[in-house]
């Protein structure tokens, strides 16, 4: 258990909080105790609620959720954890200043617009590798590069119309990207419900307190894939899901909803000269885009996986004509294989020529002898991630595991070193969360979103702000255990 010390009194709801020491946290000073700034506005207006209330007003709130369907899947191992459940939300929102927001927003912008560069060289003229800027094998044996795709131009030049970018801030306040999520980036539906919650349950914070809205999202998505069809005024945009089996299977519904589009499975869609339509009546109508939920390897049964089930043959030979536009493109996880993660400070420099905006976590790549060899050496020290995966799944953290642990994952490594990459560990930011009716300190992340057009790159104001709910995890992954809470930046004026 950590250590921890009293502090001051903040409040009358969280009178009792305890922050942990050595850890920046998101309401309290590290140093005297006592709230931020920014934060006071909003623990005035909740002056007239004890710990009581608050969880009163949560099992309403969860139940809101319930009734609302608010749910993820969790993998089915087979154990009572498996299966649909509702992702627990906090009601005590994460506050971030518009200056905060402001260098944010500005190296998001940067960021993906440098991956777009990069994804679009990579599948064309390949300048980066020739210029030796990234080493040619860590391309060809990526998992996310696809090279059926050589020579294929998405409509417009997009390839990333969607991010998620993942952040967490240090202990000395600042904000640092951990991994970028370019091929299909779930999580925003959770910003949707997280805010249409608050509004509902504690509408007095929004009198006194400017917010920036989030409710943009889903049109702009909508406006920006219309903008890429260049052949139609009124173009036929769905969104392809596997089924309601996926585990973001109520985002898909929802963001197909919000966003005014058509919901589709892929026995919905075929392919006729290059053309996709959908089965519908009195005929089959032409579909000029595909905001799609299916992973690239499923996603045409005729190029790719041939036992996939969930795919729409002919696809891809669409997608290679121009006929239709796929957001994401395909291929794009060649830009968020996390040993390409380590070159995105020398891919912003190779096409902007700026210097990055966004710090980003130390990367190691275990495929390289000298650092696989620093890995090895300091492996309690370090936190070892798989370079394709995702959800917290495989993620090893030295600090805390004895020695046979450490032995086995570097056994892991040096049998498939390509697999692995390793990051200095850190003691991510915490935040009051309300777990077993009081206010504890617990780890938070953030995964804003963005999106990309033709001539625009634009983030979300806000993002998911993901926390453990445990107080010895390190994971905060929905699908490690992990709930959510509103990400609220300011407006000027409230600072």
């Amino acid at each position: 258990m950590t250590e921890q010390t009293p502090t001051m009194s903040i409040g009358h709801l969280l009178a009792d909080y305890v922050r942990t020491p050595g850890v920046y946290d998101e309401y309290v000073h590290s140093t005297s105790g006592l709230p931020r700034d920014h934060v006071q506005p909003l623990l005035k207006s909740l002056s007239d609620i004890d710990t009581d209330a608050f969880g009163d007003i949560t099992r309403c709130a969860m139940s809101y959720l319930r009734r609302r369907g608010v749910t993820f899947t969790l993998p089915g191992d087979g154990s009572d954890s498996s299966g649909e459940r509702i992702l627990p939300a906090d009601l005590l929102p994460r506050l971030i200043t518009p200056a905060e927001w402001e260098h944010l927003d500005r190296g998001l912008h940067q960021r993906v617009t440098a991956l777009n560069l990069f994804i679009t060289d990579i599948y064309s003229s390949n300048y980066i590798v020739r210029d030796r800027i990234i080493p040619e094998e860590l391309i060809a044996t990526s998992s996310g590069f696809i090279p059926e795709l050589r020579g294929i131009a998405p409509p417009g030049g997009v390839h990333i119309h969607t991010a998620g970018i993942d952040l967490a801030r240090k202990p000395d306040g600042k904000f640092v990207v951990l991994e970028d999520n370019l091929r299909v980036p779930s999580g925003v539906a959770y910003v949707l419900e997280n805010r249409a919650m608050m509004r509902r349950w504690l509408p007095q914070l929004f009198e006194h307190i400017g917010v920036e809205s989030v409710q943009d999202y889903p049109k702009r998505l909508a406006g920006e894939l219309a903008k890429l069809v260049s052949w139609s005024d009124r173009p036929t945009i769905v969104l392809l899901t596997p089924g309601s089996a996926n585990s973001a299977y109520f985002e898909h519904s929802l963001m197909a909803r919000t966003m005014g589009i058509e919901l589709v499975l892929p026995s919905h869609l075929y392919v006729d000269g290059d053309t996709v339509f959908l089965r519908s009546l009195p005929r089959p109508r032409r579909v000029d885009a595909v905001y799609r939920r299916v992973d690239d390897e499923f996603l045409d049964p005729s190029v790719l996986r041939r036992d996939s089930l969930v795919g729409v043959p002919g696809l891809l030979q669409a997608y290679a004509s121009g006929r239709i536009v796929l957001a994401n493109s395909p291929g794009n996880g060649v830009a968020d294989d996390k040993a390409i993660f380590a070159f995105v400070p020398k891919i912003i420099k190779y096409y902007l020529n700026q210097d990055p905006l966004l710090e980003q976590s130390e990367t190691f790549i275990c495929a390289v002898s000298e650092e696989r060899e620093y890995v090895v050496e300091r492996m309690s020290e370090l936190v070892v991630k798989p370079v394709n995966g995702s959800g917290g799944a495989g993620i090893f953290f030295g600090p805390p595991a004895n020695k046979a642990e450490i032995a086995k994952m570097v056994q892991a490594i040096v049998a498939r070193p390509r697999g692995f990459v390793a990051q200095p560990f850190l003691m991510l930011s915490r935040m009051p969360t309300f777990v077993d009716g009081a206010f504890v300190p617990r780890t938070v992340d953030l995964r804003p979103f963005v999106i990309s057009g033709t001539q625009s790159v634009w983030a979300l104001p806000g993002g998911l702000t993901r926390g453990a709910l445990r107080e010895d995890s390190l994971l905060v992954n929905s699908s490690a255990g992990g709930g959510s809470r509103d990400t609220w930046i300011l407006r000027p004026e409230e600072v």
